[in-house]
């Protein structure tokens, strides 16, 4: 059963997702907000699965909400917390600003309910899904970046290039302290030691760890290493 919250000040939205979600199997919907105050404040007390964050919110935005809740998630709070951003909004802009708030996945409103629900089951368990309609505005964006990167490797802007044998995949910034996380990762070291080596607790380890396996669209800490390896992003 993966727990749902949703925060959407659009009433008729609000009520439609969460009587359609009811009525699938796997679904549970604990609770729904009507702006990021209350939203966060749900966040916090209900610790979801996933929570469903709609970037127009009366009060802020999804996407200062969703940042404020993952700083907070990195200080060890309701660690096993997801955040889907679902908006009509598919400009560059929007997109990459919620990727960088730390949104873990992305689906367009006008999504089915079949494609919600894959969304959600993706999400909860532990993989970014991004919507079709807007893959195309991540995968600019990578390319981007990797041509920026080929260009002046010492980029102060820190991105993920990952080239496939078939397929140039698109992927997510890594923050400093994922880039710090994982160089230990590589180094061979544990979460304990890797808490001790950055004076952060093993909670928030565990927090950077599982963003970076997410990023990276890696299953554990063996497939990350041997992917930044490659990809040279830690030497």
């Amino acid at each position: 059963m993966i727990r749902v919250i949703l925060i959407e000040d659009h009433d008729l939205t609000r009520v439609g997702i969460r009587a359609a979600l009811q009525q699938r199997e796997g679904f549970e919907v604990i609770g729904d907000a009507r702006d990021a105050k209350s939203g966060l404040r749900l966040l916090r007390t209900s610790q979801p699965d996933v929570a469903i964050v709609d970037i127009g919110l009366p009060d802020s935005t999804g996407i200062d909400l969703t940042q404020q809740f993952k700083q907070a998630q990195a200080a060890g709070e309701s660690p096993n917390t997801r955040i889907l951003i679902m908006t009509m909004q598919d400009s560059e802009d929007t997109v990459l600003a919620a990727f960088a708030a730390g949104a873990d996945s992305y689906c367009m409103k006008d999504a089915s309910i079949d494609k919600l629900a894959q969304a959600i089951q993706t999400t909860a368990g532990g993989n970014a899904w991004i919507d079709p309609a807007i893959a195309r505005v991540v995968l600019h964006q990578t390319q981007k970046a990797y041509t920026s990167n080929q260009q002046s490797p010492e980029a102060a802007t820190i991105s993920i290039n990952r080239l496939s044998d078939e397929d140039f995949i698109p992927a997510y910034p890594l923050t400093e302290r994922e880039l710090e996380v994982l160089k230990l990762i590589v180094d061979g070291c544990s979460n304990a030691q890797i808490a001790e080596k950055l004076y952060i607790t093993v909670g928030t380890v565990k927090t950077h760890v599982r963003n970076i396996l997410n990023k990276l669209c890696a299953d554990d800490r063996t497939q990350v290493a041997v992917r930044a390896l490659r990809t040279g992003l830690v030497q």
